[in-house]
């Protein structure tokens, strides 16, 4: 197993790991997401004479109403054309910036956090994710003196109000398998999914009972989604449902439960996936990309099954980078971003839980039964906050305590201190054998980090 371990956390920077997020109107505000967008246009439009076109899409937040306006207004004052798709999942924009050859696409959702954040983050032509060096370049361009488009240079907005439908032609489209005879349970978090999310599950020929699809723009994750699974468990049992999926506000993760109501969680589905695709044939190099935070049970039930894991750094823009240099066919994370480069060039919930239920469907076993390859190794995340992250990997002590703790695991576990790229504080993972052994090390070492790096 090849495990690079890549630990990027942009500090200082604009853009994070998944764009730029942070407080609606507060750190995030109409007038950053003018500039940004004026800079995103300069840099990420095409050289030549052919006017640019960006495709906008946005989650239901009621702060995406206003920083969608100032973003298409930066645009168009750039002189670039916009298609506005409205709400859609971040994938679906993905999808249309690939299908409308748009020279870039821009997506305003602050994915699974809370109501009041929001975020704008930026696909080049082909639907793909920049790279730092890109997101470097717009940073710098903010502010630039540039003459302006006048007259008929200005750029045009209009409406593209057949996106959804085509985007879930799309995804019926990469799987052949339809779900008749599956009663499923999806929950869209009140986000991005709520429309197109049931439209799928229903052409594909599940029996499908909705939740958290009602969104009015302030519930979006509240309660309901990836994050909040509670309420899916309840109904699946309810409706005595084969299974769950859910989705987090902007729809590229999902989350699955099983028909007793056990979470799915995205090691296993991955785990599950990689099989199906080598089975067929499709698993280049049967590979499988995860992160340094996948489930030490993962890379064991791959090992077991001859498949090889090459682990990437946490974010799945880290996890898409492996697969690109790789040419690899399927990656994702834990928390349920997974990407099938077959069929999409980002993180997309839909067509994970799409292809999950396939593989039901078409092996006609259980979801416990397909997630039972790998057993998931009791696995304890503490995260401290108000400390200085730069410091992680730099503190003589502290790097001391993490090999002891590494040496106590020997062969029976393993430890990962990580800063997070979107917050300000330190991950703490510990995974063991025993439940109360992961638990003891990783408050331990939590103790260490708030004593050697507190601000």
């Amino acid at each position: 197993m090849l495990s690079p371990f890549d630990e990027r956390s942009p500090v200082g920077r604009l853009f994070g790991t998944d764009g730029v997020r942070g407080l609606a109107n507060g750190d995030l505000t109409a007038e950053l997401a003018l500039g940004l967008s004026v800079a995103a246009a300069h840099v990420l439009r095409a050289p030549g004479a052919r006017r640019a076109v960006a495709v906008v899409g946005r989650d239901p937040r009621a702060s995406g109403e206003f920083l969608s306006a100032a973003v298409v207004a930066g645009l168009a004052s750039a002189g670039v054309d916009v298609l506005d798709v409205g709400v859609l999942p971040t994938p679906a924009v993905a999808f249309l910036t690939a299908a409308r050859d748009a020279d870039f696409g821009v997506m305003l959702s602050a994915s699974h956090n809370p109501m009041p954040d929001n975020g704008i983050k930026f696909f080049a032509r082909g639907g793909h994710k920049l790279d730092d060096a890109v997101e470097d370049r717009i940073e710098a361009e903010m502010g630039a003196d540039r003459q302006r488009p006048r007259g008929a240079d200005v750029g045009r907005v209009r409406q593209d109000g057949g996106a959804g439908e085509e985007y879930v032609r799309h995804l019926l489209a990469a799987v052949p398998q339809r779900l008749d005879g599956l009663r499923v349970v999806l929950d869209c978090a009140h986000g991005a999914a709520s429309v197109v999310g049931p439209a799928l599950l229903r052409a594909a020929g599940a029996d499908v009972v909705v939740i958290g699809a009602e969104p009015d723009g302030l519930n979006i994750n509240d309660g309901y989604g990836s994050t909040h699974l509670a309420r899916l468990q309840a109904a699946v049992l309810e409706h005595s449902a084969d299974a769950g999926v859910a989705m987090d506000g902007d729809a590229d993760r999902c989350l699955a439960v099983d028909a007793a109501g056990e979470v799915v969680d995205g090691d296993q589905i991955m785990a599950v996936l990689a099989m199906s695709m080598a089975e067929a044939g499709s698993l280049v190099d049967r590979t499988l990309v995860a992160t340094v935070m996948s489930n030490l049970g993962l890379l064991m039930a791959m090992e077991r099954e001859g498949i090889v894991v090459v682990q990437a750094g946490v974010g799945d823009r880290y996890v898409l980078e492996q697969m690109r240099v790789g040419g690899f066919s399927l990656g994702g994370e834990q928390s349920g971003h997974v990407i099938v480069s077959d069929h999409g060039t980002t993180g997309d919930g839909l067509l994970t839980g799409l292809l999950l239920l396939a593989r039901m469907a078409a092996t006609r076993r259980p979801l416990a039964s397909l997630a039972g390859v790998m057993q998931r190794l009791p696995q304890v995340l503490v995260n401290v906050p108000g400390v200085d992250k730069t410091r992680t990997h730099a503190d003589a002590e502290l790097s001391a305590a993490v090999a002891v703790a590494e040496a106590e695991l020997a062969g029976r576990g393993r430890v990962l201190l990580r800063p997070s790229g979107t917050e300000a504080l330190v991950r703490v993972m510990v995974e063991a054998t025993e439940a109360h052994q992961a638990r003891a090390v990783a408050e331990r070492l939590a103790g260490v980090v708030r004593e050697r790096l507190a601000l």
